[in-house]
């Protein structure tokens, strides 16, 4: 694997956190359910920390870690970084689990303040909902044919295993048009991390430059220093070639250029 094991990853779906009541007391606080990973969907990361490839999560890649971890999954609003709730969880999932098309939870929200604030856009499907969790294990192809799926025939990825960390609704999901309707919310994560614990994003930046440092000073692809290599969806043969770098390095090629402390 040739990313960053200590970066949290953070995924962002359209698919709106919906309520259900109880019919026996339709006045307790509702089960929220939020569809947090569609699996085998492709859809495109394209990101400062991780770089631009496409990406699928297999159904069973939530398996292991529901099994050991379920209990402990924290269930945040806005990654528990939301200016009024902060880190106070909504409630506790009863059933963790994956469905046949996504990856699911269902949570009795708690009767607090800020989740009675919370109802009126849950129950008028305004959030969407998110995960943040760690890759354990993943397939890449760094060299696929292009396809309908992949017209720029950028590098694929299929994760096979994560560790779950936290999941809930976000105020600001995926772009709906956008493919399975998936996006990287990584960037945003680490941008707002940076105000609550700048060190650990630091730490975190040097680690990433020490990865890319045979990018720095080189020029993206398709240029005049590019040592004959063309930009991805060329025709030419050469085109997923680039003066020697490592698969890790083409994925990053859009942004060579980062450097300590320049991660945003």
């Amino acid at each position: 694997m040739e990313t960053l094991r200590e970066l949290d990853l953070v995924r962002e779906y359209t698919r709106p956190a919906v309520l259900t009541r109880a019919e026996s007391d339709p006045a307790a606080m509702p089960t929220m359910v939020v569809r947090f990973s569609p699996f085998g969907s492709w859809y495109e990361i394209n990101s400062v920390w991780e770089g631009r490839f496409l990406e699928r999560t297999e159904r069973g890649s939530f398996a292991k870690t529901i099994t050991e971890n379920g209990p402990r999954v924290k269930v945040l609003f806005n990654h528990g970084m939301d200016p009024q709730i902060g880190q106070k969880i909504l409630g506790v999932a009863q059933d963790l689990r994956e469905d046949p098309d996504a990856a699911a939870g269902d949570v009795r929200l708690f009767d607090t303040s800020y989740n009675r604030d919370l109802l009126p856009g849950i129950e008028a499907g305004g959030y969407g909902s998110s995960f943040m969790f760690r890759v354990i294990k993943d397939e890449w192809n760094d060299e696929p044919e292009r396809s309908e799926h992949n017209p720029d025939g950028i590098p694929e990825r299929t994760i096979k295993e994560v560790r779950l960390l936290e999941f809930g609704p976000v105020t600001w999901p995926a772009n709906p048009a956008a493919t399975a309707g998936v996006r990287s919310g990584t960037d945003d994560f680490y941008a707002r991390l940076r105000e609550l614990d700048p060190r650990r994003v630091e730490q975190l930046e040097q680690r990433v430059a020490q990865l890319r440092t045979p990018l720095i000073g080189q020029p993206p692809l398709g240029t005049d220093g590019d040592r004959g290599a063309a930009p991805y969806g060329s025709d030419e043969p050469t085109a997923r070639h680039s003066g020697g770098l490592t698969p890790r390095q083409r994925r990053w090629q859009r942004y060579p250029y980062l450097k300590e402390g320049s991660a945003r």
